[in-house]
C-alpha cells in the first residue's frame, strides 16, 4: 500500500466513532475467532497508535512481515468500508442502491417478477426521498424488463413507465441546469 493510502487507512480508523469500531469488530469476527484474523490485529494496533509508526506496528503484529503488511492494510481498508456500508445502509442512497443490486441479482437469475417487486419498492422509496437520478435509473431498469420479458403486464403499465420516465428526465434537466449555474457562480 502506498504512503498516501496508508495515511488514508490511518485517517479512516481515527475517524471511526466508538460504535463504528465496535460494529467493525463484530463484523470482522462474525465467522471466525479473533486469533485467526491478522487484519483485526492490524486494526487494533493502528487504533492504539497516536501517530502512524510502521516499525512499531510490525513489532506488534506476530507473523506479519513488511511485504505482507501492504496487502493486509489494503484488505483492512476494504473491510472497514464494507462494515461502514452495512452499518449505515439505511442512510442516504445506500438502501436504494442495495435494492437495485438485489433486483439486478434476481434479474440475472431469470426471476423477472421478483426483480420487478424489488424495483417497485426502490422506485417508491426513491420518489419519497426525491432521489430523481436513482428514480430514473429504476424506471429504465423496469422498462428493460417489461420490454424484453413476458411479465403479463398491461398497456397501462407501459404508459405509466413512459410517463414517469419523461417526468423524471424533464425535472432532472431543470435541476442540472440550475446545478450548472450554481457551479459557474462558485
Amino acid at each position: 500500500m502506498s504512503k498516501p493510502l496508508t495515511h488514508q487507512l490511518f485517517q479512516l480508523i481515527k475517524s471511526l466513532s466508538k460504535s463504528e469500531k465496535r460494529h467493525f469488530r463484530l463484523y470482522a469476527t462474525r465467522n471466525s475467532s479473533e486469533k485467526e484474523l491478522k487484519f483485526l490485529s492490524l486494526f487494533s494496533a493502528l487504533d492504539a497508535q497516536a501517530e502512524y509508526d510502521e516499525p512499531v506496528l510490525l513489532a506488534k503484529l506476530d507473523g506479519v512481515n513488511k511485504r505482507q503488511l501492504s496487502n493486509l492494510k489494503a484488505h483492512l481498508y476494504q473491510q472497514i468500508l464494507v462494515s461502514l456500508r452495512l452499518l449505515h445502509r439505511r442512510h442516504g442512497d445506500l438502501e436504494l442502491r442495495e435494492m437495485l443490486d438485489f433486483a439486478s441479482v434476481l434479474y440475472d437469475k431469470g426471476l423477472y417478477l421478483q426483480s420487478l417487486d424489488q424495483l417497485t419498492k426502490a422506485r417508491n422509496l426513491a420518489q419519497q426521498r426525491g432521489r430523481l437520478t436513482l428514480f430514473q435509473e429504476i424506471i429504465e431498469f423496469e422498462k428493460r424488463i417489461e420490454s424484453r420479458h413476458i411479465t403479463h403486464s398491461h398497456a397501462q403499465r407501459a404508459e405509466e413507465l413512459i410517463r414517469w420516465g419523461r417526468e423524471a428526465r424533464a425535472q432532472l434537466q431543470g435541476d442540472e441546469a440550475w446545478s450548472d449555474v450554481a457551479l459557474e457562480m462558485y
